[in-house]
């Protein structure tokens, strides 16, 4: 028996040693170094995202950490001070939220009475709200912006959507998906590209080496649509039918304005708690303060979705692809050349809101990330001289209290956290 299993031993020796030798050489063939470079980069990118995920969620916690121990060797009266700056702050932001929900009475009352003018003559063109003809509007170019991997779901259904209920001349709008994706989506893509011979009025545009929004864009403005006014959307949006002619009769109302900024609203706001913050959150963004801050500080912002720009001028502008948050650099630009926007309550559009907190936390991370590195790129407009006309105080007092102000009183915040901590420490 003894013998019969040394035997057997010596019998499956030599078979695992050929095994690890033929594991070796199918590393060192082209084949094997290629499928340790792709499982080399499938890790590297796995650590990347990691680390842009959860870095700047360790530095926040390292700047509450480092501020009591700061704060663990003020003085008395150094604190005293911090608290000082702290309320005034916080009392100046509470005026001027006050102050913006008052003057946006005004165009909520304007919006509302316009709505219902336009309800009782039909929606007709050619009489008012609407006094513009319809071979007279803007031709548009409504841009629906789409990173294929993430909205492969959504995307037929928002295009078609998009082709039939839009309220406007079918002969002077035009629907442009325009997509990236880094692997080929079949039969998807297929499908997107056949819908142009149901829907005259589409073009679907697969952007070539795109890596993000601002390329998609970018390689749109170069193509020579003939398009009058240009209109951009994110993937999950549902324009309201009427959305486009409120925009169109806003350019047609005064030649000078450039940028029309619609109103977001949040359409899933039953999916959870969380959603239901957000579209309150919105409804305050987009239907109070945008429109109360225009009138008090006498500038418009484009906040990156629901909103139309004159062709020409984006062309012009372009996104910048190294900013985090490409919208808010845009808008910020336009505002730095003294371009003209104005907020269009009645261009209403519905988008999703994260329902849980995870992808709650990646949006908002990008978005703070995107204003703080915003605030400091376009800070000197403050005291800077524009490139053509003035700047008025007003002006440059809102961007002073829309990039410093603002973004200070987020670390102050912090900063009350750590000091209240301290205090129940010492009781």
């Amino acid at each position: 028996m003894w013998f019969k299993k040394k035997a057997d031993a010596n019998v499956e020796l030599p078979t695992r040693r050929q095994s690890l030798y033929t594991r070796r050489q199918s590393v060192v063939t082209p084949q094997g170094f290629a499928a340790l470079r792709r499982r080399f980069a499938h890790t590297s990118k796995r650590a990347s995202a990691f680390m842009w995920e959860w870095t700047p969620f360790l530095l926040v916690s390292s700047y509450f950490v480092s501020s009591i121990c700061i704060y663990t060797v003020c003085s008395q009266k150094l604190i005293e001070v911090f608290w000082y700056v702290y309320m005034i702050t916080n009392m100046y932001i509470s005026m001027t939220t006050v102050l913006e929900s008052i003057l946006s009475i005004k165009p909520c009352r304007d919006a509302r009475r316009r709505v219902s003018l336009a309800a009782k003559t039909g929606f007709k063109s050619g009489t008012p709200p609407w006094p513009t003809a319809d071979q007279d509007l803007p031709i548009i170019d409504l841009l629906i912006v789409a990173y294929l991997p993430n909205e492969r779901d959504i995307i037929v259904d928002r295009v078609i959507y998009l082709c039939t209920q839009i309220v406007y001349p079918v002969d002077r709008i035009r629907i442009n998906c325009v997509y990236n994706t880094p692997t080929p989506i079949e039969p998807l893509e297929t499908e997107m590209h056949n819908m142009e011979d149901d829907y005259p009025n589409l073009r679907v545009v697969k952007v070539p080496g795109s890596k993000s929004k601002a390329d998609n864009l970018n390689y749109f403005f170069t193509l020579n649509t003939g398009a009058d006014v240009m209109a951009i959307y994110d993937a999950d949006h549902y324009p309201h039918p009427h959305n486009p002619r409120w925009a169109a009769e806003a350019f047609m109302a005064d030649p000078a304005v450039n940028i029309v900024q619609g109103r977001c609203v949040i359409y899933n706001s039953k999916a959870s708690w969380l959603t239901r913050l957000i579209c309150v959150e919105f409804d305050k963004i987009y239907a109070v303060s945008h429109p109360g801050r225009a009138i008090m500080m006498d500038f418009g912002l484009f906040c990156g979705s629901n909103g139309y720009w004159r062709a020409e001028l984006l062309k012009a502008h372009k996104m910048r692809g190294e900013m985090l948050t490409e919208d808010i650099d845009s808008a910020l630009r336009a505002v730095q050349k003294n371009v003209k926007a104005v907020h269009e309550i009645l261009s209403v559009s519905y988008e999703l809101a994260p329902t849980e907190f995870q992808g709650f936390w990646k949006q908002r991370l990008r978005w703070a990330q995107g204003w703080a590195q915003a605030s400091v790129v376009h800070m000197p407009m403050v005291w800077n001289k524009p490139d053509k006309g003035g700047r008025s105080f007003k002006v440059r007092f809102g961007v002073f209290s829309l990039l410093a102000i603002r973004e200070l009183s987020y670390y102050l915040v912090t900063q009350v956290r750590a000091v209240y901590y301290l205090h129940l420490v010492g009781s």
